[in-house]
């Protein structure tokens, strides 16, 4: 085990948090679980050295089978090679992934970033591409690295699966698209035509501006046509990230044709309104009176923050799942899960909210070899619902496996009025208006479970609503 950050292996892994140092080796880092996983699945020699504090780790143990340059570390090295405050304990380091503008699928769509400069906010959209089906991601001139650590972070391994162009100017961009026979659209607050009057047929390419400035007339003029994304509320503008995932999934909806996705997109759009406005509440609130809160004030306020940024960060992993879904592309990544772990998750999510439910917990604690984030993810789908249509108390969730199968309910006095006949529609895609809850969590969580060989039910009787997840696992 390596304990010291002097060691060359470590140093040369270090070095890559500058840019210059990741130009010079044309290597990054790749830091968790996800974005290991997701490289191995794709190539294993994606991943030139990996970094572990659990060498039993199976990603690590599969990445050694690989031929992969496996090092155990200590913690402290860890925490040196990652820039989050809590590591997950894998940090790989992969070369770079990007190709020329001219190996682009023409026959599709390109989402053009001019001055993303949030890491996060180009992670997203690299995410949402990848979900969309996009045929390449352009990283101008005047955007952020996309091998900046936390972008890499926030595509949650997406980076190895969309064609990505980096470092050219924004004028190359577009006539690039222009060569390839795409009509450029550039996404403007103030154009007259609205995304979903706008003509999507044949390749199009998106022009994403800047967070605070959007795009300057230079670059405007240059696009075919200026068009927005309608707003039906009294939200000022969406998030970059919202914004261009909503246009590339219109654009993915229009390609399949599905009527289901368009559903959901609309949903997703109307849940994720209500974090988003009570987080800026509280960021203005924060802003301007800082000096007159109370220390308690502020602690509420922040945690408030964190709660809906974290209903933020659901709704978008719904949201992926589901466009993955529909295009028939839904991957699952089993792993070694403590069910113990993925409840008490939920717990914590959920506590933040100091008006929520109790959730209370029975059955078997031990592991199980599931996709552990969408167990979650199905897991706070069921308490989100029963939030909706339960009544009075907390929420009883039990877990059980037992002949090779995983049993996990979640039960609440019903509140609303649900027959038998009619909860099973709750997992239908429904649009906003159409009753209340959460129009998305119910269908990814089914969808999830099919693509494993379980199921996904409700129950009412006797007073009490049940939702019902079985999946088949090996111990």
């Amino acid at each position: 085990m390596l304990t010291s950050v002097k060691n060359p292996k470590v140093e040369a892994a270090l070095r890559l948090h500058k840019r210059a140092f990741r130009e010079q080796d044309r290597c990054f880092l790749l830091e968790g679980a996800q974005g290991v996983k997701e490289a191995l699945a794709d190539d294993p020699v994606r991943i030139r050295r990996l970094f572990v504090v659990d060498p039993l780790d199976p990603l690590a143990v599969g990445a050694a089978q690989a031929g992969v340059d496996v090092v155990h570390v200590a913690d402290e090295v860890m925490r040196r090679l990652t820039s989050t405050v809590t590591p997950q304990g894998l940090t790989g380091v992969a070369p770079f992934v990007d190709v020329p503008v001219q190996t682009l699928d023409v026959d599709g769509c390109w989402a053009i970033l001019h001055e993303i400069r949030d890491p996060g906010n180009a992670g997203t959209v690299l995410r949402s591409a990848d979900a969309a089906g996009v045929g390449g991601v352009l990283f101008t001139q005047t955007s952020v690295d996309v091998y900046n650590p936390k972008t890499v972070r926030a595509s949650a391994g997406s980076v190895f699966h969309v064609p990505l162009v980096r470092e050219i100017p924004t004028a190359d961009a577009i006539v690039a698209a222009k060569a390839a026979g795409a009509r450029v659209l550039a996404m403007d607050a103030g154009a007259p035509e609205h995304l979903y009057a706008a003509d999507l047929n044949g390749p199009v390419a998106f022009v994403f501006g800047n967070e605070a400035h959007g795009l300057p007339e230079d670059v405007l003029g240059l696009a075919d046509a200026r068009i927005r994304v309608p707003h039906a509320g009294r939200a000022e503008s969406l998030n970059l990230a919202a914004a261009a995932s909503v246009c590339l999934f219109e654009w993915a909806r229009r390609r399949m044709g599905g009527q289901a996705l368009e559903t959901l997109i609309t949903a997703a759009a109307h849940d994720i309104r209500s974090p988003l406005t009570a987080m800026k509440g509280f960021g203005y609130a924060l802003e301007r009176r800082w000096d007159t809160l109370t220390d308690e004030q502020r602690a509420l306020m922040l945690a408030g923050i964190v709660y809906d940024a974290d209903r933020m960060d659901q709704i978008v992993r719904l949201l992926v799942d589901a466009a993955r879904v529909s295009a028939g592309g839904l991957e699952l990544f089993p792993e070694r899960t403590d069910l113990g772990d993925v409840v008490r998750a939920a717990q914590e999510a959920t506590g933040r909210d100091p008006g929520h439910p109790a959730i209370e917990w029975t059955g078997d604690a031990g592991p199980a070899f599931v996709d552990g984030a969408r167990l979650k993810m199905v897991l706070l789908a069921f308490i989100e619902s029963l939030v909706w249509w339960g009544s009075e108390g907390p929420i009883m969730v039990r877990t059980e496996v037992q002949s090779g199968r995983l049993h996990l309910s979640a039960a609440r006095a019903v509140g609303a009025d649900l027959s038998p006949e009619t909860v099973d529609a709750l997992f239908q895609p429904r649009r906003p208006g159409s009753g209340q809850g959460s129009k998305l969590g119910l269908y990814v969580s089914r969808s999830v479970a099919e693509a494993q060989g379980g199921s996904a039910w409700a129950r009412v009787g006797r007073g009490v609503l049940t939702f019902h997840l079985e999946l088949p696992v090996s111990a």
